[in-house]
Parts: C-alpha cells; sequence; structure tokens
C-alpha cells in the first residue's frame, strides 16, 4: 500500500479521509494548509496526494501549480467548482472528487490512480516502448521521450498518450479514451480528456516535438487519432 498525504483545513474532512485510507490499508499523513503540505512533500516519500481545491493562502490549484505534476493527485471540490476542477486537472492533477464524498470512493479513486502511476515493469506490457513520430512513450521506465530528451508528465498523461500509441491512426472517442485510462467503472465528462490531451499538446510541443496538429489530432464529433 502506499503513502498518501491528505490535504484540507477543514479537520473533520482530514478525519473521514484518514480513516478510509487507513481501512483500505494505506499509511496516511495530514496537513491542513497548501504550505504544510509542501514542506511534507519536499521530503520526499509520499506517493499520492488528497488535495483539497479551496482552502486559505495558499490553496489547492497553487500547490498543484508548484509540483507541477510531479506527485499524483486526487482534488477535492465542492459540486460547483467545474472550472476549478478543470483548471486542476490542466495543472497537472490525477483525477477529482466533489464533495461531499463517499469514504468508498475517495479509497477507489485514490486506488485507481495509484495503479496509473505504478511502474509499468510491474505490468510487463508486450510492447513496453511506443512512438508516435518522434514522441517515444517508455512504459517499462514510465518516461516519455523526444530525441533522447524525458519530458514531465503525469501518470495519467502517459497512459492517455500510450492507449492512442498503441491505436495510432486509428480514431478513439472520448469514452473509449476516459475507459482505458480510468477504467470502465469511471464516470468522467468528455471536458476532461479534452483537458489531458490539452495538455500534453504543449507539453511536447514545448519540448521540441513538431508543432503538428497531426501528432494528436482532433477529429471533430467523434474524438482523437494519433497520427
Amino acid at each position: 500500500m502506499a503513502q498518501v498525504l491528505v490535504v484540507d483545513d477543514d479537520a473533520h474532512i482530514r478525519e473521514v479521509a484518514r480513516f478510509a485510507l487507513v481501512r483500505a490499508g494505506h499509511t496516511v499523513e495530514l496537513a491542513g494548509d497548501g504550505a504544510a503540505a509542501l514542506a511534507r512533500i519536499a521530503r520526499g516519500g509520499i506517493a499520492l496526494v488528497v488535495l483539497d481545491i479551496l482552502m486559505p493562502e495558499l490553496d489547492g490549484l497553487a500547490v498543484c501549480r508548484q509540483l507541477h505534476g510531479t506527485v499524483p493527485i486526487v482534488l477535492l471540490s465542492s459540486r460547483g467548482e467545474e472550472v476549478d476542477r478543470v483548471l486542476g486537472l490542466d495543472l497537472g492533477a490525477d483525477d477529482y472528487l466533489a464533495k461531499p464524498f463517499s469514504p468508498r470512493e475517495l479509497v477507489a479513486r485514490v486506488g485507481a490512480v495509484l495503479r496509473r502511476a505504478a511502474p509499468p515493469a510491474a505490468i510487463a506490457p508486450a510492447q513496453p516502448v511506443l512512438a508516435i513520430r518522434e514522441v517515444e512513450i517508455d512504459r517499462d521506465r514510465h518516461e516519455v521521450r523526444i530525441a533522447g530528451a524525458p519530458v514531465t508528465v503525469t501518470a495519467t498523461e502517459l497512459r492517455l498518450l500510450a492507449t492512442l500509441a498503441l491505436h495510432r491512426g486509428r480514431v478513439l472517442s472520448r469514452e473509449q479514451l476516459i475507459a482505458a485510462v480510468y477504467g470502465d467503472d469511471h464516470h468522467l465528462s468528455a471536458r476532461t480528456i479534452d483537458t489531458h490531451v490539452r495538455n500534453l499538446r504543449a507539453k511536447l510541443v514545448a519540448a521540441g516535438a513538431a508543432a503538428s496538429p497531426e501528432l494528436i489530432e482532433t477529429v471533430h464529433g467523434v474524438g482523437y487519432r494519433a497520427g
């Protein structure tokens, strides 16, 4: 199981999350604000962060911005904060859960993100290195590379890119991509996939990939295709 950091300014929510995650076998640490969370993460050893968006002084989005996708994150947000949830995904969060949340669903979401972030060597894919043009996706090393140089992506983004590469040239609907990346029982809006694709395009171009629309092509009304 994993070392999880729960960050929320509400002590009751922290305790509910801690109790559920400990029962599931995880080791849990708590932080009441974003600054304390960043200080703890900097010491190392945290496998995943459960992070509230609305906190005083340093909120969850600011924490996401500073972490820049280096640690898997499950956001907590109220139901009226769709814009903030999308921005959180833009900033590198892997998933989100609306408040009030079911402790069982929190455990399930945390488990799903941890599985996606697990070292791919344990999965032993039959085709560990995939490619889309000059972009290489190495699932054994959990790396994306362009001309040998690594590109920083989240575990979710790597899984999405690998799915597109596995089906290169084939149009995949947003629903198919959600199922491949998150699992069939995961209910997310199509907008979530759009956000991840937009982030991937920006990161790949910034790292030196040709700014070709066919790298990850939008097929309007259907989904996406790797060129």
